[in-house]
């Protein structure tokens, strides 16, 4: 009894929420989502919640043709190749009833086949217009192939980097997170989705994902009230606002309940406080797994609940195929339900323009996918996105007239398909993407002697099933004889050489999803390596190709120059040398607070103040053993050049409660070539209803100076930077308190004013 009561409660409340939402778009879209619904059984309107693999991806699966015929498939994943599209989109408008074309889903990342920097590194750019090139991009192509709607941008805060995911997000921070979530839906949607040149984007994974338990995927999260509406939501909030069409429910348990099951999220949240108007997707087989998670008593359990939650669309996992029927008929949902759960589905697909245009342009799609036009961007964005970490007594960068041999050492000097990520494509082809060695080959072109050795080799010790579904087969490994063999060999290179170029870090395999890591060394013998090579005394630059932060206190101080280029895409080893010799001046910024070791994790610069802050009363350190400080701080990221702010100015230290406070700060050039710099500035309320955290990013700009030039920068602090979330009056407020504001190049900024809103 206790179960049909509470049934009905969801059921009630679902009817309440959906009915609030009508889907974003032209005006007249809604009114033909409902004709067409008025023509449609209730069998048809339940095929358009399911999304079926195009391939048999799962065991037992049924063929893809015969579940579009039955009208048992409104969307298609897992398959790119505009033949395949056009085949299956046939089948739904030439042997269907009604001839609802099919939307064609795929995770484009970061790129489509012209491959960018991963999504990590772009944040790191700190550069809207960047990011939204890019995805436009990656849009473009997509679209050019039949792909009418990409599951990202994911924009899972992170704060532990043995997250395997954290390469897909923006980094620790909301507000970064939030410019980024704008930038990659306005690249990947554009003003008009008819346009054949932008894709539906999924705002993922809606909520909490990033915080799984000891940074192991798909674990639980535990995240209280005040973090989940003041760190968690906002780059999913940022991303409704700028128009994004569907979200997606993710894997873990949120405070003991699935996030795919979870009414709070999807209906609370999104719905009700939010007015999403879009559809909600399952991730992959996330509806089944609530019987795997223990809350679901079986599948049409797990069907029902999953429905009433929100979530519109069952991803791959044939649930809603199996069992809403029955379910309607029970009286346990209603028609008028699934009506509501559609309704957005055929509005989408009248946005995308499908109805008039379902079928690719295979001519086309070989003008546009991977077009040469692309190629540029691409290595601009690898530049613009690379970090330099280290630059001691000013080694970078390298004199192409005074290098007259160079040692490209390490298992990632030469590796192309590591350039990328596992998330490059279902049809990676790596061969054009260009390597940190032949990068620099082409860059001197012939006016040094470039040799190379692997030194090491890299493996997992535990393969993931990625690695089976894309084919991707492990090395040979080593004998001992052959690996003392190739490290003698790397360090022999080296000691013939005038620099030595190490090129280390993970695979593209080591990150991303079900390749969490627990720890933060780098994997094999790279740092055995990388010691022996420094102690022959040569010029050492240290190049990381990663895809979260490593361990690299030891190099922090014994090798003098460090770049992180990440996983940089096709242009990526291009990109690595134009900034190793000087073509172009990295400009990149963390997106992520460094830890010294995977001890200090979870480290972030947003924390509280606490009983005893570090540094206070005598209190150096939290650690007994070692300093409690990053290893590099949220915000760093060296030039070629100098810059200096000063002159920071508040227009008025004293404000009433509501009216913006407007700061200005000037940013000056003081070096010799031209270079980029991101103003940054920070907030600290000093009392309140709530403690705050020591520092929160409210306001930046990437300003490009000549040398010698000034800039004045302008913020304005407004009701949405100086308002939090509150647990203890369970909403938002604005205190009337006095604020610390701090401006500079990273999150240790120590320009320093103070004003005071007043009641």
């Amino acid at each position: 009894m206790k179960y049909f009561v509470a049934g009905i409660a969801l059921m009630a409340a679902s009817l309440a929420f959906m009915a609030q939402a009508q889907p974003a778009g032209r005006p007249n879209v809604t009114a033909k989502a409902d004709a067409l619904l008025g023509r449609m059984t209730l069998e048809e309107k339940i095929g358009q919640l399911a999304q079926i693999g195009g391939i048999a991806f799962v065991p037992g699966s049924p063929k893809p043709e015969d579940a579009i015929r039955k009208g048992q498939a409104g969307s298609i994943l897992w398959i790119s190749k505009p033949g395949d599209i056009n085949r299956l989109q046939k089948v739904a408008m030439e042997e269907t009833r009604l001839h609802i074309p099919l939307i064609f889903g795929l995770d484009v990342i970061h790129g489509f086949k012209t491959l960018f920097p991963m999504p990590l590194a772009l944040a790191a750019s700190w550069d809207a217009s960047l990011i939204e090139r890019v995805h436009g991009v990656a849009a473009k192509e997509a679209r050019a192939s039949g792909i009418t709607w990409t599951f990202a941008p994911m924009l899972d805060i992170a704060r532990d980097p043995r997250w395997g995911r954290m390469i897909e997000g923006a980094g620790e921070d909301p507000f970064l997170g939030a410019m980024v979530a704008r930038a990659q839906v306005r690249g990947f949607q554009g003003n008009d989705l008819t346009s054949q040149d932008h894709i539906l984007a999924c705002a993922k994974h809606f909520a909490g994902y990033g915080a799984a338990d000891g940074g192991r995927d798909y674990d639980s999260s535990y995240i209280s009230d005040s973090e989940l509406w003041n760190v968690y939501f906002p780059p999913f909030k940022a991303a409704l606002d700028a128009g994004v069409s569907t979200f997606m429910s993710a894997y873990m348990d949120l405070n003991d309940v699935p996030a795919t099951g979870n009414s709070f999220l999807l209906q609370d949240v999104l719905r009700k406080t939010w007015k999403f108007q879009g559809f909600v997707v399952s991730d992959a087989n996330s509806i089944g797994d609530l019987v795997t998670h223990g809350f679901a008593r079986d599948r049409k359990d797990a069907a029902f609940r999953a429905f009433t939650a929100g979530v519109n669309m069952d991803m791959a996992s044939g649930t809603y195929n199996e069992n809403l029927l029955a379910l309607v008929k029970a009286g346990r949902i209603t028609e008028a339900q699934v009506e509501q759960a559609v309704r957005p589905i055929l509005a989408a697909k009248y946005q995308l323009g499908l109805f008039d245009h379902p079928y690719v342009d295979e001519e086309r799609s070989k003008a546009v996918v991977g077009a040469a036009e692309y190629r540029p961007i691409a290595r601009e964005a690898a530049q613009r996105t690379a970090v330099l970490l280290r630059n001691e007594g000013g080694l970078l960068p390298l004199s192409k007239d005074a290098v007259k041999s160079i040692a490209v050492i390490g298992p990632l000097a030469d590796a192309k398909r590591d350039m990328l990520t596992m998330w490059s494509g279902f049809d990676v082809d790596a061969s054009t993407t260009v390597t940190v060695l032949e990068g620099i080959r082409t860059k001197l072109g012939g006016s040094a002697r470039v040799e190379s050795a692997a030194g090491v080799q890299i493996a997992k010790q535990f393969r993931s099933m990625f690695e089976d579904l894309f084919g991707m087969k492990s090395a040979e490994p080593w004998t001992e004889a052959q690996a003392r063999q190739e490290f003698s060999k790397a360090v022999d290179l080296a000691k013939r050489s005038d620099v030595v170029v190490l090129a280390l870090g993970e695979g593209a395999m080591m990150s991303g999803e079900l390749a969490s890591q627990s720890s933060l060394e780098m994997p094999g013998r790279q740092q055995e390596l990388m010691e022996a090579v420094a102690a022959t005394g040569k010029p050492v630059v240290l190049v990381l190709v990663n895809g979260r932060p490593l361990n690299i206190t030891w190099a922090s101080t014994h090798i003098p120059a460090i770049l992180e280029a990440w996983h940089s895409g096709n242009e990526g080893g291009n990109a690595i040398a134009d900034i190793l010799f000087g073509d172009a001046n990295p400009g990149g910024k963390l997106p992520i607070t460094w830890p010294r070791n995977a001890g200090q994790i979870p480290i972030y610069y947003a924390h509280n103040t606490t009983h005893q802050p570090e540094g206070g009363r005598g209190f150096s350190s939290r650690y007994w053993d070692q300093s409690g400080a990053p290893l590099y701080p949220f915000g760093h990221g060296l030039s070629y050049t100098k810059f200096a702010v000063s002159n920071l100015k508040i227009a008025n230290t004293q404000v009433k409660l509501g009216t913006p406070v407007e700061v200005s700060v000037d940013i000056e050039n003081t070096g010799a070539r031209a270079g980029t710099e991101v103003v940054q500035l920070y907030i600290h309320q000093r009392a309140g209803g709530a403690s705050r955290p020591v520092r929160e990013l409210k306001g930046f700009e990437k300003v490009g100076l000549k040398a010698g030039e000034k800039k004045t920068v302008r913020f304005s602090l407004g009701k949405a930077e100086l308002s939090y979330w509150s647990s203890a009056s369970k909403g938002w407020v604005l205190d009337a308190e006095n604020f610390d504001v701090w401006v500079g190049q990273d999150a240790s900024a120590s320009l320093h004013a103070e004003f005071i809103v007043q009641p």
